[in-house]
């Protein structure tokens, strides 16, 4: 979608903020505001404001003992089980182990801190279920690494979580807001923040006599809560596909972490097996177990079949699914696509699928390509018939209500349109109003198969043909006044919004005010 489509006339702060992280993967995100993590508690240690035993050279050396084993173990494993690893994953690894355990100068704590790396990505393929990792890697590099240093007799090294800290937090609080934002998961990291913050100061005021002041503050300088919302319950290969089920393993992490505080309430001692107490990396472990049970349990392999140019901008892939695939019209499929001379964008991506689930094997996803664009779309497009690439998994929750007879508004901005067309494929009959705001006549794909459907085309120009029954309207955006014009029962249908961020923020609030309920599907970096 053009900016003349997707923005108002002045850019909300949401936009500005959206079209910002809109321009890097979430990998790349998690990657950069780690790393300036790693920086602001660098300079905290060179000026001496930093209350710790630390040293700019064991944060140094620490941080790069663990890249290294965290890089070379990543891509010797892949070696052994002939995937490409995926490098940015490595290296988020290094870093949230940096956090996690204290930096070192010491040779033994060192080749412990490598092999909590090293375990970390060997998790991935042992601790794996038909392709799929069960845990989240830095969880369980942290949870083995301890394990084996019992089994051997060692205490080179202990997980603190020393990102707790009331120097760092403010730095680790924006950082875990812009991931979340991103992701799209405020909701999650705040009822995690909420619930597991709650349990934890109740624990302190009411187990350990601390005044609710003090055990706030407690809370929010020594543990890890807001660390561990921002960056590793977002890790996306071990969330469940449904919003409900991701705050539900939210709320069971919450509970487990808190508990070292809150059984004291009940005045019980902690439980623990052979030393080994509910850890934070147990219970996020405990979190990923939970999630499996929800998630689909083998990976995706798809065989391209072909490539289908409908407009000078917009693409249709079709695929054939090479292992069982189940999903609901308006979900998502994760794809990943291997390349060399990776961009920022990375070298995965998420899809709506335009086809419906009754496709007889057959998926598609439709994207749209600018003048520039990236190279996953290019190395996407230059796919042969026959190549295979794989997919991680399918989710998300822009899906209709189940009540038939409950009528709908959708507005599509640009390439906003694909989870309706699988929607549409799928239940044509349904009482639904699309309006579909578009760039330029030249850009409207599937015109002809949405020609029976009750539409309100909104561009700056009108096509030269517009099917019969359908309406235009001359208008430079998508706005709330201009839908409830052209739609006047809108009290009476939920609206189901997807595009480009700042369209969907345009028009989300007033609609608000006007419809039956509201769900959105943000289409970030289009």
């Amino acid at each position: 979608m053009r900016t003349s489509l997707s923005r108002r006339t002045m850019p909300s702060p949401r936009d500005l903020l959206d079209g910002m992280l809109g321009r890097v993967t979430m990998y790349r995100l998690v990657t950069l505001v780690l790393a300036a993590l790693v920086v602001v508690m660098v300079a905290f240690t060179a000026a001496g404001t930093f209350t710790t035993p630390f040293t700019v050279a064991a944060e140094l050396l620490t941080v790069a003992v663990l890249l290294v084993a965290s890089y070379a173990s990543s891509r010797l494993f892949g070696l052994i089980w002939r995937v490409r690893p995926h490098t940015e994953s490595s290296i988020i690894t290094a870093l949230l182990l940096f956090f996690i355990f204290w930096p070192s100068t010491a040779f033994a704590s060192l080749v412990w801190l490598a092999g909590a790396a090293v375990l970390a990505n060997l998790s991935k393929y042992l601790l794996a279920w038909r392709g799929r990792h069960l845990f989240n890697p830095t969880a369980s590099g942290t949870f083995l690494v301890v394990v084996v240093q019992k089994l051997v007799g060692s205490e080179a090294i202990a997980p603190t979580w020393w990102v707790a800290s009331e120097k760092l937090l403010p730095f680790v609080a924006v950082g875990a807001f812009l991931v979340l934002w991103r992701t799209r998961r405020l909701d999650l990291g705040l009822l995690f923040i909420v619930l597991a913050g709650g349990l934890t100061i109740w624990g302190l005021a009411a187990g350990f006599g601390a005044g609710y002041g003090d055990a706030l503050q407690t809370t929010a300088n020594s543990y890890a809560v807001v660390f561990i919302a921002g960056f590793m319950l977002s890790e996306p290969l071990t969330q469940p596909p449904r919003r409900w089920q991701q705050l539900l393993v939210a709320a069971v992490v919450s509970v487990l972490i808190s508990y070292p505080t809150w059984i004291s309430v009940f005045d019980t001692a902690p439980v623990s097996v052979g030393g080994i107490g509910v850890t934070q990396e147990l219970a996020l472990l405990v979190g990923n177990l939970v999630a499996f049970g929800f998630a689909r349990r083998r990976g995706l392999s798809f065989e391209l079949e072909g490539i289908c140019r409908l407009t000078p901008e917009t693409h249709e892939l079709t695929f054939r699914a090479l292992t069982p695939m189940i999903f609901r019209p308006g979900q998502y499929v994760e794809l990943t696509v291997p390349h060399p001379g990776v961009d920022s964008r990375g070298t995965r991506r998420t899809f709506s699928i335009s086809s419906p689930p009754s496709g007889g094997g057959r998926v598609t996803i439709t994207l749209r390509v600018p003048e520039k664009p990236s190279t996953f779309k290019r190395a996407l497009l230059a796919l042969e018939p026959g190549d295979l690439i794989h997919g991680s998994g399918v989710g998300g929750d822009f899906l209709w209500p189940s009540d038939t007879s409950s009528p709908l508004l959708l507005v599509a901005g640009g390439i906003g349109i694909t989870p309706f067309l699988s929607q549409l494929r799928h239940e044509s009959a349904r009482d639904a109003v699309l309006v579909y705001g578009v760039s330029s006549p030249e850009e409207m794909p599937f015109d002809a198969e949405l020609a029976r459907a009750a539409v309100v085309l909104v561009g700056p120009a009108r096509p030269d043909i517009l099917p019969h029954g359908w309406t235009f309207v001359k208008a430079p955006f998508l706005s709330a006044e201009l839908i409830a014009d052209v739609v006047p029962d809108l009290a009476s249908r939920r609206a189901y919004i997807s595009g480009p961020p700042a369209m969907v923020n345009a028009v989300r609030a007033g609609l608000a005010k006007r419809c039956d309920g509201i769900r959105t599907d943000y289409f970030t970096g289009y």
